[in-house]
């Protein structure tokens, strides 16, 4: 394979393991593209072979043409798209369909990959508790339960019901067709007939790339757990494969795990887990599906906590206390992997009393108080005034069309293609391109640029996708933080814009 020559930089990642050469008596690094076991070079996924590591000429052509620019929102931080933009580089080449393309990076989608992060982080959480509490209520050292344990775990497993219940209205906003998604419906308009075989797997599709995006969003870890629970959420748990990977729980080690509404049926009756916990929502967490939809007015503190967290951006989260995986943390701090850079890490002097990112504290389940679920029946839900609208950043054409056309680049660099740094590549654009946009239409857009990402041009309401959008002549506005709050001149009602 004929090596790349770039000049700007080196690789960050250097992809292999070390073994011991017994001929020369030393240690011998393998790179991973030279390794002989294919179980090194990749990860099965739902039946999907994703690329596990990659190779020093991989790493350039994806940072140089894949990685999310600069001049996007948040550009030193971690969000969801630098996790998303990785799962794209590093899944087969069957998914690269514009049609499936187009849909991961449709703002439905975005929500629905944002709420199963939170999802799993605290599903995470619940099952290393119950995997810790199995081992000491066993053995010859056993402690009793007493009710008050019980009770906690009941509030625990009330949360995570919770952070289903807002999945599963993100999900079912797909599953409807409604907004963006209509073209994406598994039906025809006019027919009414459903493509069974090309659903399906567009259906597996989404969950393979769904399940990494996840995974590599916690940290890497535990993710035979993920996977499982992935399956059994947009399925049942007839779709559970019987490997030996993944974790067994005893019956009330899935009631507190499933929550109350999970209900096992006749396959021909069964629906997903998901479903299941819409069917039957409580009252007082009735507020909880209009969380990123309308701003909530009430005395409940957990549906108030629970909306500080589901709204609150990626890149501000270190601001309330709360961690999400690797959102929001700086991307100096992570190779091209979005693995955790040690070295990095080590010279920001992070300490259990400094540690924004919980990278040295490990995040844990707050215990609650015995009685808040009898408080919560007791709160006062009142009128909205408030109606949020996000603010979402969609993708060019031509990020779109270089996605579709992975494997014809990574081919053309490979086969002797030169990736130029940003010196070389204006040089060969002004040897190349004849009619030239003049210097002050240059100028023009670059402060329309700046003007975007310093947010000093506020979006239309409503999900703003494009950055000549501008905030309505007769509402106020006024700046917490880097937030912009809109307010109009009605005296009861208002409008809130925050992004996601």
């Amino acid at each position: 394979m004929k090596r790349i020559h770039v000049e700007s930089s080196a690789p960050k990642y250097q992809s292999g393991k070390w073994s011991w050469d017994k001929k020369h008596e030393s240690l011998h690094f393998e790179q991973h593209f030279d390794l002989e076991d294919a179980n090194e070079r990749y990860i099965d996924t739902n039946g999907y072979k994703f690329l596990r590591t990659l190779n020093q000429e991989e790493e350039l052509i994806f940072r140089q043409v894949f990685v999310r620019p600069n001049t996007s929102y948040d550009p030193d931080t971690v969000v969801i798209n630098d996790v998303r933009n990785l799962v794209f580089f590093l899944m087969p080449k069957q998914f690269l369909s514009m049609n499936f393309i187009e849909f991961m990076h449709k703002p439905s989608v975005h929500r629905l990959l944002h709420a199963l992060i939170i999802y799993f982080d605290y599903f995470l959480r619940l099952v290393e508790f119950v995997l810790i509490r199995r081992d000491e209520i066993a053995g010859n050292m056993a402690q009793m339960q007493s009710e008050q344990t019980n009770e906690m775990k009941r509030i625990w497993s009330s949360y995570l019901s919770q952070y289903r219940m807002l999945t599963a209205r993100n999900y079912c906003a797909i599953l409807m067709g409604a907004g963006d998604m209509k073209k994406y419906y598994h039906t025809k308009e006019i027919v009414n007939i459903s493509s069974t075989i090309k659903d399906r797997y567009f259906h597996e599709q989404f969950l393979a790339v769904a399940t990494q995006i996840v995974w590599i969003s916690n940290h890497r870890r535990a993710y035979y757990v993920i996977e499982m629970e992935m399956n059994r959420l947009f399925r049942s748990d007839y779709f559970i494969l019987n490997r030996k990977e993944y974790p067994t729980f005893t019956p009330a080690e899935k009631s507190l795990l499933y929550g109350r509404n999970n209900k096992l049926v006749n396959y021909r009756f069964q629906s997903s887990p998901l479903i299941q916990e819409l069917k039957n929502v409580a009252d007082h967490d009735m507020p909880i599906l209009w969380i990123g939809e309308r701003k909530y007015r009430g005395s409940d503190p957990r549906i108030a906590e629970l909306e500080l967290e589901y709204m609150v951006p990626g890149p501000q989260l270190r601001m309330i206390d709360i961690a999400h995986g690797i959102l929001g943390h700086p991307r100096l701090l992570y190779n091209t992997l979005l693995s955790l850079d040690w070295p990095s890490v080590r010279y920001h002097n992070f300490s259990s009393a400094h540690d924004p990112y919980y990278i040295i504290r490990q995040p844990s389940l707050r215990i609650p108080n015995i009685d808040e679920a009898e408080v919560r029946k007791m709160s006062r839900n009142l009128e909205h005034y408030y109606k949020v609208f996000r603010i979402y950043e969609s993708a060019r054409r031509n990020i779109l069309l270089n996605w579709s056309n992975r494997e014809k680049i990574k081919k053309y660099y490979l086969s002797g293609g030169v990736l130029r740094n940003i010196t070389m590549r204006c040089e060969k654009q002004l040897e190349d391109d004849e009619d030239r946009p003049e210097v002050s239409e240059i100028v023009s857009d670059f402060l329309d640029m700046m003007a975007r990402l310093r947010k000093k041009k506020i979006p239309l309401m409503g999900d703003a996708t494009t950055a000549e959008a501008t905030r309505p002549s007769n509402s106020q506005y006024v700046k917490i933080g880097a937030e912009y709050f809109f307010i109009e001149p009605d005296e009861r009602r208002g409008r809130l814009v925050v992004p996601i």
